[in-house]
């Protein structure tokens, strides 16, 4: 009589066979056939999870570099090159961001759609070769800032490098704002140049939550952004409860978005907290720093503001205004920032409604001792 195993299996069979050979013969699957068990299970298992995240990454990035360059292609087939025909094209062109974001969401905008063309006019054989196998490809990212270069032996040399080396997106965005390439060609000691840009860009290398992180796969996959993995435990926690605490201040605050995700030409960004003041008539955007405040964060909050006042700001709104918080409360707890020519208004007008220095340090000194109080308690707990 045959035992039956508590998964469901049959012990006398796997004890006779390799059950994983039996699953590999029938599914002639590659990451199946690659995995080959040893004497430690938790080895294993790390292995099978990176694996098929790896797997899984590929084909995806795989299909949507054909949607994007299959889109390019039919665009291009409009024919609307040439002088003539430069107003029907744009017309074409915004005209199918309306329809296809109002349809499909975010990720079909102007500009996306202008790089889908440029991805199909400058890489027209990406998908094919004369030996009839795939050629290596990178991710949509990184053609996307390939399509930066314009000089076509700079842009190639950039692609192989990112192949063979494999950068990631943010080390070949640097090395091509670095100018990387033509300091490489006028220099004599290119080891020295090398090791240089390596340590440069060791910070830069892709996480192992990458995949889930990176909003083109979320928007192509039509996943919205997941906060839980743009945020520690802490920011969670200060984050989620300043928004109650803006919301209750009774000041015209309405909420708008978290972690709104933001993307130039060389980075995407988050937005902590988006809100907007009725009473004020303006959005008032916030981000926090676990760690002091320093010129480069203000920086960034004065870019965020440009950027809703080109994009979001109505007719009827007054300027938006920024705010950088600091968690860490023993250095300044808040930084205003408004653009040139606006601190009349945000003196005489905007402080009335915005929470001062002291309210915004209490609530997060409250929200940090409560976050470590329950941390605490379920260490205590477990």
């Amino acid at each position: 009589m045959t035992t039956r195993h508590a998964f469901g299996g049959d012990v006398a069979a796997m004890r006779g066979e390799n059950r994983m050979d039996r699953l590999i013969d029938h599914g002639q699957n590659i990451f199946m056939k690659n995995f080959s068990k040893t004497d430690d299970i938790v080895k294993d298992m790390r292995k099978i999870i990176e694996t098929s995240r790896n797997t899984a990454y590929k084909a995806v990035n795989t299909v949507l570099l054909q949607r994007n360059w299959m889109i390019g292609y039919r665009i291009a087939e409009e024919g609307f090159q040439g002088a003539d025909r430069a107003e029907y094209g744009a017309s074409i062109i915004e005209k199918l961001s309306r329809t296809l974001t109002a349809e499909y969401g975010k990720g079909f905008t102007k500009t996306n759609l202008y790089h889908f063309y440029s991805f199909y006019r400058e890489y027209p054989e990406i998908f094919h070769s004369v030996s009839g196998k795939s050629l290596p490809l990178l991710s949509w990212t990184h053609y996307r800032i390939l399509l930066q270069v314009n000089d076509k032996q700079a842009r190639g040399w950039y692609e192989k490098e990112a192949i063979s080396q494999s950068w990631s997106a943010r080390t070949l965005q640097r090395n091509v704002s670095s100018q990387y390439y033509y300091r490489m060609l006028k220099t004599q000691k290119k080891d020295m140049v090398e090791r240089e840009m390596q340590e440069l860009t060791a910070g830069y290398q892709q996480n192992r939550l990458e995949f889930i992180k990176n909003p083109v796969i979320a928007e192509f996959l039509g996943f919205s952004s997941d906060t839980d993995y743009t945020e520690s435990d802490l920011e969670k926690s200060i984050l989620s409860n300043l928004q109650k605490f803006l919301m209750e201040l009774g000041k015209g605050y309405a909420f708008v978005a978290r972690q709104q995700h933001i993307h130039t030409e060389k980075q995407d960004y988050y937005i902590d907290l988006v809100f907007y003041n009725y009473i004020l008539k303006c959005f008032v955007l916030i981000d926090l720093k676990t760690n002091k405040i320093t010129h480069q964060d203000v920086g960034q909050m004065d870019m965020y503001i440009r950027m809703y006042d080109e994009l979001k700001r109505s007719a009827g709104d007054n300027p938006t205004i920024g705010i950088v918080l600091c968690a860490d409360t023993d250095e300044d707890i808040a930084r205003y920032s408004v653009m040139n020519g606006n601190e009349q208004l945000f003196a005489s007008k905007y402080k009335l409604y915005l929470p001062t220095e002291e309210e915004l340090r209490a609530e997060i000194e409250t929200q940090k001792m409560m976050f470590y109080l329950q941390q605490n308690e379920q260490k205590a707990s477990s």
